[in-house]
């Protein structure tokens, strides 16, 4: 452990604000102190800021944007592609802290890092095509066309579970559309950021890039996310969390007329068909539902079984579920790590609870461990759920490792089933028959911003745009046109002409 914290240029105390080039001295009676899930231990601590360092961050990058927005688009572009070389020379060491201080498998947290690096490859290319249109004028000797520019100050206000990846989703898209960012990480893993803002600083300096162009404040949410929502000098938000904290950003940014990227809740369902290949599909089904502890946005909270198949699913699920490897996340023999705290064990007890109150059956799993290795309580037995769809506590996303069965008899009501919560974030069917593919991708299918057919909910690549509809928040992260947020759209007409065609034939004798 040691090791890859020095390498990080983590210490025992942190400064938990930074204007790229700077860190900036903190009050220690800020001081906070981040341990692991994993063990427990003391990971290092942190110096958190208040309202003094943000207004002070606040200054430095809207003085920041004065400059980077006139920097041509393309040499942003190389500065992230030198910040995406970093990434991968310190993917091991980042990949390690990540899971270390979250919680999630090695595998995990390089992976992690990994989207960053795709990510850095994904912006370079697009600072060469931030495209606008050319529009035809009804006009003569009139020329319409639509332009892009930077649109200012952009706040990431990232959680827990994802520490580094989100942020770099916004960080280097709004980079190189000429925005400057600040970035209000999670208070349970704020030094997975930290780590990351250094490695930057090395790249900062080097292309003399302004001050401000990237900034990290940590601290409490009435301190900072507070601040940084309702601050008039941010025209957007991206923020990633719960449902609740969404709704609260969102009325915030309403209310000035701010723009919002919000990636909330999931609860995501894969439906199995009875024509479906279960040699696919099962790895996927346990992977979704038990990887990063059940901590993803995108995570397989429900499986919608055809009836056919149903006693045979469940009976395979749960060998599968038996042979689950779970302790230290940073032994790559383990598949499954502890949850991010106390509160989340908690949380979780309290959905078992919830589950047989209302009618459901735990039919594996659910328990807290104990013994060596599990002296944190933070490490669970993965749990499989009998349930049915209408249950409160199904309609709720509970943050942890539990997978709900819920059998259906066609194919209409699997779409109706997996459509019928309030969450619309990330969805999967697993079969061969292609009328059911194609229902369940067309206008009567799945209402979740993403759609895949033998493919499982968890994860997505860089290229395509991330995001979800309903209480998910509406808001598209990463690739296709998702850069389009980050820019102010400006309608152009240029008249080249010699005479002043005015609307509706008006004149003037002037």
């Amino acid at each position: 452990m040691q090791d890859f914290l020095k390498t990080l240029g983590l210490e025992a105390e942190n400064s938990g604000v930074s204007t790229g080039l700077n860190w900036l001295p903190v009050d220690k009676t800020r001081q906070t102190a981040i341990h692991s899930p994993v063990d427990g231990s003391l990971i290092g601590k942190l110096n958190k800021g208040g309202a003094a360092e943000y207004d002070q961050v606040l200054a430095t990058a809207e003085k920041a944007f004065q400059t980077w927005r006139l920097i041509p688009a393309p040499k942003r572009g190389e500065i992230v592609r030198q910040i995406g070389n970093v990434l991968r020379e310190n993917k091991r060491p980042l990949g390690q802290l990540v899971s270390y201080e979250m919680g999630k498998s090695l595998q995990e947290g390089m992976g992690e890092v990994q989207e960053m690096i795709d990510i850095c490859d994904f912006a370079v290319g697009l600072s060469r095509q931030l495209y606008g249109l050319t529009i035809a004028s009804e006009r003569p000797n009139h020329r319409m066309m639509e332009t892009w520019q930077p649109l200012g100050i952009v706040g990431v206000i990232t959680s827990f579970n994802f520490p580094v990846a989100v942020w770099a989703w916004n960080a280097m898209l709004a980079a190189v559309c000429g925005d400057v960012v600040i970035w209000k990480p999670s208070h349970k893993t704020p030094l997975s950021a930290v780590a990351t803002q250094k490695l930057l600083a090395g790249v900062l300096k080097e292309n003399q890039v302004p001050e401000g162009v990237f900034s990290l404040i940590t601290g409490d949410t009435r301190d900072i996310s507070e601040r940084l929502t309702l601050d008039h000098r941010v025209p957007l938000i991206s923020a990633t969390g719960s449902t609740r904290m969404g709704k609260l950003v969102g009325r915030a940014c309403a209310d000035r007329f701010a723009r919002t990227i919000l990636e909330l809740g999931g609860n995501n369902a894969i439906i199995l068909s009875q024509e479906a290949d279960l040699k696919l599909a099962l790895p996927a089904i346990v992977f979704g539902a038990v990887g990063t502890a059940g901590q993803r946005c995108t995570t397989t909270r429900r499986l919608i079984v055809h009836d056919s198949i149903y006693d045979s699913v469940r009976e395979k699920l749960v060998t599968a579920y038996s042979s689950l490897k779970i302790g230290n996340p940073l032994d790559e023999k383990n598949h499954v790590g502890p949850l991010i705290d106390l509160d989340a064990v908690k949380t979780m007890q309290a959905a078992l609870v919830s589950l047989k109150n209302q009618g459901g059956k735990v039919i594996f799993g659910g328990d807290v461990l104990s013994g060596p290795g599990y002296e944190t309580g933070t490490y669970v037995r993965p749990a499989i759920c009998e349930a049915e769809n209408s249950y409160p506590i199904v309609q709720e996303e509970t943050f942890a490792p539990i997978l709900y069965l819920i059998r259906y008899k066609s194919i209409e009501e699997a779409i109706a089933l997996q459509n019928g919560v309030q969450q619309g974030l990330s969805s999967a069917i697993f079969t061969n028959n292609m009328r059911e593919m194609e229902k369940f991708l067309s206008p009567a299918g799945s209402d979740c911003g993403i759609a895949n057919v033998n493919i499982g909910t968890s994860g997505a690549e860089i290229g395509g745009a991330f995001g979800g509809e309903k209480e998910t928040g509406g808001g598209r992260e990463s690739g296709s046109d998702s850069w389009k947020i980050y820019m102010r759209r400006q309608t152009v007409t240029v008249n080249y002409g010699t005479t002043i065609p005015l609307a509706q034939g008006i004149k003037f004798d002037l």
